[in-house]
């Protein structure tokens, strides 16, 4: 490292005493670790420590296929003419028609996820018209830049009515401008909310995306992570009551169609199928996000989502060709994965947590911290955390998934590991993972040839059930691709990033343009605006307020712990080598819980120091018979010695932090899985739906069809139940607002209630809307009650942190995206 100037003593410095434990103490005023105080002054202990989550959800449009945009787009396409003319000409095969023709009639259910939906252009308001009108422009900021190149894609006519086609992650942010613009003189507590709310609202994937409508202090008052998992609530409860007020308010039910929104975590089977049976582009038309929110340029944006398609398209082809380098496939016959990749359509949370110390010392000019310090010890961090990352996966959240025995095809099943993982650790997996699913005749083991009606056959004649995986999202997708040689992804360098996306990029695996994925990865002050780091790992959450929580708690937790090693000196850059292999190492391990495997394999002379470590506290760890220079670790003994590492390294921590409960939690999921983890609550609720015992007794499309018939039904009534419940309870403290605030809130309330009591209107209102029977009138009350409450939660939060900081400009939004706020006219107010 080059040395730096310092201005304070006016001579140059090496980097070196920069990023000592001494030089980082010193930088960040945190005492020696033989203090009293040290633990409180570690980053992201206790009350330094803010969250937010962003989140991303799954949509359907129910109704017949005469009504629903998606099916309507289809058949009118000119890709499904020119495919029907084909077949007729003779050019290609009559089987390219059946399948759109099988997905276009044979939708027993009539649930089309991820269409769009059509509504007449005069149900929105005024206000609701402007909002529109801005989000067409090509440039928002420049209004004489006229509309976007595609305006007329959203633009129809129906019975000779002017008609709005829009995807529903869009629909959402219009149903809140209509809400807000149906009545005059809206009191400010509930029009300035919703209007920033708005902005929360993401167009950006195929999938509504939402972000935290404010920063969420971590606080002991507050039940820490609690906080967290109540605002994600009360956010998917405002998404809800949007849903049903458009179902309602802008004519939905009344053309034929029902909106529906819910967590689920990957791609919808049906939306699977039929991306086998159409082109890529032809995906992208229907499938990718128009980006109408959210940015200056959407259609700029868009292009880049396209691009990222492709990529990820491309990408997974690629991974074909190392599988055979690998020494996995060892035939010619395979079954070549889609043109068109769809794990874009994966929904999962992502948590960031951000340090109030950090973000402090990185906004002030004089302070002594710096990006090259934030640079290395982030990236520290990242590689401590990726080897407590087991403990997540499936314990705090899951995405079940069944394989039939037909498709255990390794260039399919993979997907993106050969691009995540070392050779050595992709062999090793893929041969635990065929005996887990017992993919064996006569002892061999054996895997589906590609020919349909052989695999078929013999998956009946020797009754091979194929696999049940807790987590399949994590393996659908590219959560991280694996560092080159040359350009690792966390040494601590400035541009680290930027150099390994060039090398990526040149082997086929990513492209420069895009942000660099990883499971955890830092959130640097210049870009987001605080400092922090995202966890992108969550999949989906049984419960919100039970596990999502617990697992903000364990995210901060471990995070502190990881800059507690660092500032004692206790864990380097050189305890953890940055060397593909090593990353590889630890890594598999993470991947390997989320298939379910049992076992993984460490090398006896591994560099890595933390992790011969986190073995030294593990359980049943003996040499390797098939792997000589290896040592066989039990995952389940593994994760038991990371609950040890943590209770004895951070027992300071914890104490400060609060979190007793959360360790408690987390201690009970690991020893008794199958009744306290997510993957085995959400699988017995699927499985007694289904009226099973095991998800291998039922084929794979009858329980991936099951768990997302339970996702949209179900569980989605019992997050909304969830959320209620938070609602109500904050309800309960309008009461206690005092000073200025308390005539502005409570004027909006008697404006929105009159003197009703407002806990006992919503739980009045609450069994109606749980059966989406409620009236337009009373939906638009209930949202008027939850901007109330948001619009408290957001003065609370930002009175905390703007007492805790010199100077309130530092007090910056936890999570970032790159949208910018829209300026709209606002109406008189009340």
């Amino acid at each position: 490292m080059s040395p730096v100037f310092d201005p304070k003593k006016g001579k140059a410095i090496s980097c070196s005493d920069l990023v000592s434990p001494a030089g980082l103490r010193a930088a960040l005023e945190v005492p020696s670790p033989d203090s009293k105080t040290f633990a409180h002054s570690i980053p992201f202990v206790g009350e330094d420590c803010t969250a937010g989550t962003e989140t991303e959800l799954q949509v359907a449009v129910a109704g017949s296929r005469r009504n629903v945009d998606l099916p309507l787009i289809i058949e009118n396409s000119n890709y499904f003419a020119n495919i029907v003319k084909r077949v007729a000409a003779g050019d290609t095969s009559r089987r390219a028609i059946t399948e759109l023709e099988r997905f276009l009639d044979g939708n027993k259910e009539e649930v089309w996820e991820n269409s769009w939906v059509r509504f007449p252009r005069d149900k929105l308001t005024a206000f609701a018209q402007e909002v529109l009108d801005i989000d067409l422009l090509a440039n928002k900021k420049n209004p004489a830049s006229g509309l976007r190149g595609d305006a007329e894609r959203f633009l129809c006519t129906e019975s000779s009515r002017d008609t709005l086609r829009l995807p529903v992650s869009y629909m959402l942010k219009l149903a809140v401008a209509n809400v807000l613009g149906s009545q005059e003189g809206l009191p400010a507590a509930i029009f300035r909310t919703g209007t920033r709310v708005m902005n929360c609202f993401l167009n950006d994937n195929s999938s509504p995306e939402t972000l935290s409508f404010h920063v969420v202090p971590m606080r002991r008052e507050t039940k820490w992570g609690r906080a967290v998992a109540k605002e994600t609530a009360k956010r998917f409860l405002l998404t809800q009551l949007l849903v049903m007020y458009a179902n309602k308010g802008l004519s939905l039910e009344e053309s034929g169609q029902r909106v529906v929104v819910y967590f689920s975590p990957h791609p919808p089977v049906r939306q699977k199928k039929l991306n086998e049976c159409i082109s890529d582009s032809f995906y992208r038309e229907l499938f990718m996000s128009p980006c109408l929110s959210g940015w200056d340029r959407g259609q700029e944006k868009h292009a880049y989502m396209c691009l990222c398609h492709q990529v990820l398209s491309r990408s997974q082809l690629n991974a074909v060709a190392k599988l055979r380098e690998a020494g996995i496939i060892t035939r010619n016959l395979v079954v070549l994965p889609n043109l068109s990749n769809i794990s874009l359509a994966n929904n999962g949370t992502h948590v960031s947590v951000g340090s109030r110390k950090l973000t402090r010392h990185l906004s002030h000019i004089g302070s002594r911290f710096n990006v090259i310090q934030e640079k290395y010890v982030g990236d520290l961090v990242v590689k401590i955390f990726e080897h407590f990352l087991p403990l997540f996966v499936g314990l705090y959240s899951a995405a079940p998934y069944r394989l039939d025995f037909t498709d255990f095809h390794p260039e399919t099943v993979l997907g993106f590991l050969p691009h995540e993982l070392d050779y050595t650790h992709l062999r090793m997996m893929w041969r635990r993972w065929k005996k887990k699913a017992h993919l064996r005749i006569f002892g061999q083991p054996v895997t589906p040839f590609g020919l349909k009606h052989l695999d078929e056959a013999l998956r009946m004649l020797f009754r091979i059930k194929g696999d049940f995986i807790g987590d399949f999202r994590l393996i659908d997708y590219l959560v991280g691709p694996m560092s080159t040689s040359r350009s690792p992804a966390c040494d601590g360098a400035l541009g680290n990033e930027a150099r390994l996306k060039k090398d990526l990029s040149d082997l086929g695996v990513f492209d420069t343009s895009m942000a660099l994925y990883l499971p955890y990865r830092i959130r640097e002050f210049s870009k987001m605006g605080f400092s922090g780091f995202e966890g992108r790992y969550y999949s989906l959450f049984e419960s919100l307020e039970h596990d999502l929580s617990h697992a903000v708690n364990l995210q901060a937790l471990i995070t502190a712990l990881a800059f507690k090693y660092i500032l004692q000196g206790t864990v380097t850059h050189s305890h953890i080598p940055d060397d593909a292999f090593v990353e590889s190492e630890r890594r598999q391990i993470f991947f390997g819980s989320a298939i379910g495997i049992p076992t993984f394999y460490v090398r006896s002379d591994t560099p890595n120091v933390f992790m011969s470590r986190i073995l030294a506290r593990t359980a049943q760890v003996r040499s390797s018979r098939r792997y000589p220079g290896y040592r066989r670790v039990h995952n389940i003994q593994y994760c038991m010695a990371l609950l040890r590492t943590i209770t004895e390294d951070a027992d300071d921590l914890i104490t400060a932090m609060g979190y007793e409960d959360t360790i408690a939690d987390l201690r009970a999921r690991l020893e008794d899985p199958r009744k306290n983890s997510v993957v085995s609550r959400i699988t017995f609720r699927v499985l007694e739906d289904l009226g099973s015992k095991s998800p291998l007794n039922v084929r794979a499309a009858e329980f991936n069809g099951a768990a997302e018939r339970y996702y949209r039904e179900s569980l989605r009534i019992r997050h909304l139940e969830e959320a209620f419940r938070f609602l109500e309870e904050d309800l309960l403290e309008l009461h206690q607002v005092t000073g200025s605030l308390r005539s502005e809130f409570m004027g909006a309330l008697r404006h929105t209630i009159g003197e009703r009591v407002p806990v006992e209107l919503a739980r009045s209102l609450r069994p109606a809307v749980i059966r989406e029977t409620v009236s337009e009138e009373e939906l638009r009350k209930l949202i008027y009650l939850v901007l109330i409450s948001i619009s408290l939660d957001t003065v609370r939060a930002e009175t905390f942190l703007d007492g805790g900081h010199e100077n309130e400009n530092t007090a910056a939004p936890v999570y970032r995206s790159e949208h910018r706020s829209c300026v709209y006219r606002i109406p008189a107010l009340g």
